[in-house]
């Protein structure tokens, strides 16, 4: 008559105690994608992703204003500097405020 044992092998066990840690990490992936994707949506800055060059100028004439000028691949900022300055200079455009906030720049 053979005993039964009440100690499973190791064989036997299908059970890792590291398998859920994976679970955790495709978890995490998926919702760091996810947070990314909400913050573009939320920041309105979905068109740095298109083919087109532009131009998008962030908090126009205050203290914090913000150039983001997008050319290809290449992705450039300007962040102004809050100080003013005084020389002679030509005019090189004109800028226009729509009633909805937007400011369009027209190149003479």
């Amino acid at each position: 008559m053979r005993r039964r044992s009440y100690y499973r092998s190791l064989s036997e066990s299908d059970d890792d105690p590291l398998s859920g840690m994976a679970n955790l990490f495709d978890l995490a992936m998926v919702f760091a994608v996810a947070l990314m994707v909400a913050a573009v949506t939320r920041l309105q800055m979905t068109e740095l992703f298109t083919k087109e060059d532009m131009t998008i100028v962030k908090n126009p004439g205050k203290e914090d204003m913000e150039i983001i000028i997008k050319k290809d691949k290449e992705i450039q900022r300007y962040k102004a500097s809050g100080k003013t300055t005084e020389g002679k200079g030509r005019r090189v455009g004109t800028a226009y405020e729509l009633d909805d906030g937007q400011i369009i720049y027209v190149p003479e």
